[in-house]
């Protein structure tokens, strides 16, 4: 074999890898085009049935439609939505596991809990906010207030007499309550039940007087006559309850609380996969059948985009902490 024959052999394995490395590098905007190529788990992070599974399913499905792919819900429940939350937090950022998150573990965590294992902030990368479910203030049947400006001069008037029910200590009607009293000073006693329907078993019983809860839930009962509406905490009025008035318009400007869904990835997740589920998501929340879903679900739907979203996210964090701060809330 001669000199040139040698090198030859030599020069071609550096010829093969560097035309490998020129293929690899054609063809990887291509492979990031394809996504989704398999399934996409979307954690849900409490149990099917709820409010937060029922939209996450309708979302997934209008997201596959979108994406031409496979989004498959997963419940993940307990420790009120850590534990799900934390699974997508440590989960590999590709894409292939997102969380459909609610308020409680992104908003409130690190206020209402001794212990978090992630960073809301940091270990998430926010897509969009899909949808809120606003609370409505609502009193029991006999209750003498017929508005917010009756509450609080009745509040007044009757010291200790009047107490608000929530779906436990820490909980968002709990602090949507709290900052109501904060604003108005008055002074509504706090009782804790596990869950809505304690709650407002209990307001309709005449155990408590008033409660925020969402309008899914309360609306069989204002038809039935069993409860009354006070007020929307929405910065506008509710077309399933035209006639009541916004806590804004009742005397207490930017008052809000309620729920609300968002979707969101782990940090480090390729920015080319999370344009996509962007876009995607815009198209699905501008869809009219999706928001005609969501409505019948008690869920309005909100601006998509990641930027709307993590200053909508960053207020919340702080609207809720300063609160729990002022009211000495003890992290449980």
């Amino acid at each position: 074999m001669n000199r040139c024959e040698r090198g030859s052999l030599l020069w071609r394995p550096l010829l093969l890898l560097a035309l490998f490395g020129f293929v690899q590098a054609e063809i990887g905007p291509a492979d990031a085009e394809t996504y989704p190529a398999r399934a996409v788990r979307i954690v849900v992070a409490y149990p099917a049935g709820g409010s937060t599974d029922t939209t996450a399913r309708l979302f997934a499905q209008a997201l596959g439609e979108t994406m031409h792919g496979t989004f498959v819900i997963e419940n993940r429940s307990g420790a009120g939505g850590i534990i799900g939350a934390d699974s997508v937090a440590k989960s590999t950022a590709d894409g292939y596991t997102l969380l459909y998150a609610a308020s409680p573990e992104l908003a409130l965590v690190t206020s209402t809990k001794k212990s978090v294992p992630y960073d809301p902030v940091k270990d998430f990368v926010p897509i969009s906010l899909i949808g809120r479910v606003p609370f409505v203030l609502v009193a029991n049947k006999d209750f003498p207030p017929n508005n917010v400006q009756e509450l609080v001069e009745y509040t007044k008037q009757h010291p200790n007499a009047v107490s608000f029910s929530s779906f436990g200590s820490g909980t968002s009607n709990h602090l949507t309550g709290e900052l109501l009293n904060l604003q108005t000073g008055i002074t509504m006693l706090h009782i804790p039940y596990r869950g809505s329907a304690p709650s407002l078993a209990d307001l309709m019983g005449g155990q408590v007087q008033v409660t925020f809860d969402g309008i899914t839930a309360v609306l069989p009962f204002l038809e039935g006559g069993q409860i009354k509406a006070l007020g929307v905490a929405t910065p506008q009025r509710l077309k399933l309850l035209p006639a009541v008035p916004t806590l804004s318009e009742s005397g207490l400007p930017n008052f809000t609380g309620g729920t609300w869904f968002a979707l969101m990835a782990p940090a480090d997740t390729p920015p080319e996969v999370i344009s996509q589920l962007s876009k995607a998501t815009t198209k699905v929340l501008a869809s009219a059948d999706f928001q005609k879903s969501i409505e019948a679900q008690g869920v309005i739907s909100q601006e998509p985009g990641s930027e709307p979203f993590k200053q909508f996210l960053f207020e919340e964090i702080d609207k809720w902490h300063k609160v729990a701060e002022q009211i000495k809330l003890i992290p449980q």
